[in-house]
């Protein structure tokens, strides 16, 4: 019997979505936008003091490795031609800082993650130098002075760890978001990687001006960081070097998003005023402002969307940012193990289908948009001899459309159209009572597509348009239609806003519960 013919499905395009709980890698249609195969791998984070996350460099690379190999051989299985897959793109958790040794490809410290807090105190004694009438460091960076941006935890490590300023000194270190550290050790490692970033992740370092898209002399120089160990910045689409090991050796790596902008190209947000909401670690809703800059009132960061070329123009967003959406669902498994798996919240949530006046406010890492309050902390409020874990689950699920809310009307409140519908995206969009209830607080339309994983779309499309590959076409008669699945209100209007200003009163109760941190000077 002839073997089987291998299916022809045109030109592939593969995807490493990075983020914070795990690692995948996928493989799309360039021609229908079909998603082919994936694997996905969890990641570790560390909590080595209260208030820090870390995670293992090597370990996510390996996870990158990992998820690639089995990537293939499920495609294999499949009998799809893996040679057919002509480009890679790269999305990744954002801010999160990693310095690693140029000759030896070791990283000198563990990766400081995005919600990391050690930093407060450095924020505290940097913003006291800011002058009150020019914060030159939000106007040229479009960023609050917070502990989730990269230069500070860069100033933390420099002060801190002694490995890594002595290969500072010996002119041996380099610094990189998630996706500065998987590209140069994908395109070699210590044997000639490429050293380089995107427009999108530079502009999460509160190191880039994103007016004239460079690293920023002056803000070097007021963080204190040697230029030297940055990487290389370039646009979202192009060529940056070839796979040097595995089964896709050869293969460009041209595509390249922070994943809130990959997911705002996955979503297809390419017109001005287009926004979506991911939910995934935390809740990310971005709305594309096209090629200006537009300065929030309300809480919201200015950020580099996306530049899809070397000679393409620069597209912004404004971007409210939630520490803590599919977190606070992780906590509740590993931390508190009412349920066992995250897919079990749901069940818990449908029990009740209640709070029954139990709110969680879970600012583990603070707040974030629109408050920026480090002082928060988690907290559960409303509690009688009534509730039950089914009560907090849902309670849960409230806070993330709580908190979506919340940036959703600041969001409205700046662009002063307020949208009619939502686009949303990412892990827990699969779990349709969060999304009834999203549409219920919102009390608007919430519009999901059938595949869930923009993120990763984003980063293929970007790829497979570069200069030198061409085979996925951005033009906007040429993109596939999406199936979309909606979410209508379902509760009367006034519940909706007495159930919001109850949770606003929650936040309130959540502030000012820390001081400034003794947990963060020195390491053991």
């Amino acid at each position: 019997m002839a073997a089987a013919k291998k299916a022809d499905l045109g030109p592939l395009v593969g995807a490493v979505d990075q983020g914070t709980s795990s690692t995948r890698f996928l493989v799309f249609n360039s021609r229908t936008a079909e998603l082919l195969s994936h694997h996905q791998v969890e990641i570790k984070q560390e909590f080595p003091r209260e208030g820090w996350v870390e995670q293992d460099p090597k370990e996510i690379l390996q996870s990158v490795y990992e998820c690639i190999e089995k990537t293939c051989e499920k495609l294999r299985e499949l009998n799809i031609d893996i040679s057919n897959i002509k480009a890679i793109g790269v999305s990744n958790q954002r801010e999160t800082t990693v310095v690693w040794d140029k000759l030896t490809g070791e990283p000198l410290y563990n990766a400081v993650v995005w919600l990391d807090l050690r930093t407060q105190s450095t924020v505290e004694n940097l913003s006291k130098r800011i002058p009150g009438n020019n914060n030159f460091v939000k106007s040229k960076t479009g960023l609050p002075l917070s502990t989730y941006f990269s230069a500070v935890k860069l100033r933390w490590i420099l002060d801190n760890v002694r490995k890594v300023q002595k290969a500072v000194e010996e002119d041996r270190a380099l610094f990189g978001t998630i996706d500065s550290w998987l590209i140069w050790s994908l395109t070699g490692g210590a044997k000639g990687g490429v050293h380089c970033t995107d427009v999108t992740n530079a502009s999460r370092t509160m190191l880039f001006n994103i007016h004239s898209l460079e690293w920023d002399k002056e803000l070097c120089d007021f963080f204190e960081i040697p230029m030297a160990i940055l990487p290389n910045v370039r646009s979202s689409s192009e060529i940056y070097g070839l796979m040097k090991a595995g089964a896709l050796e050869g293969v460009p790596i041209s595509g390249c998003l922070g994943d809130q902008s990959a997911a705002l190209v996955g979503q297809m947000c390419f017109q001005d005023g287009q926004a979506k909401n991911t939910y995934g670690t935390g809740c990310f809703l971005l709305c594309n402002t096209g090629h200006k800059c537009v300065f929030s009132e309300h809480g919201l960061l200015t950020t580099v969307a996306y530049k899809l070329g070397r000679d393409k123009p620069v597209y912004y967003a404004l971007e409210g940012s939630v520490a803590i959406a599919g977190a606070v669902i992780r906590w509740l498994r590993d931390n508190l193990g009412i349920i066992s798996t995250s897919e079990e919240i749901e069940k818990l949530a449908k029990e009740v289908g209640t709070s029954y006046g139990c709110y969680f406010v879970p600012a583990f890492s603070g707040l974030y948009a629109p408050y920026w309050e480090p002082s928060a902390r988690g907290i559960i409020c409303g509690l009688t001899q009534f509730t039950n874990k089914c009560h907090i689950a849902f309670a849960a699920l409230e806070a993330v459309c709580f908190q979506t809310r919340e940036i959703l009307d600041a969001m409205n409140r700046d662009c002063g159209i307020p949208l009619s519908h939502l686009q949303v995206d990412g892990g827990m969009t699969s779990n349709k009572i969060l999304m009834q209830l999203q549409a219920d607080i919102l009390y608007i339309p919430v519009v999901k597509p059938s595949m869930p994983e923009t993120t990763a779309l984003g980063a293929a499309m970007a790829a497979g348009a570069a200069d030198g590959v061409g085979v996925w076409s951005l033009e906007p008669e040429d993109l596939s239609a999406v199936t979309m699945e909606r979410f209508e209100p379902q509760i009367n209007a006034e519940e909706s806003e007495i159930r919001y200003s109850t949770w606003k009163k929650a936040v309130m109760k959540s502030m000012g519960w820390v001081t400034t941190q003794s947990s963060e000077s020195g390491i053991p």
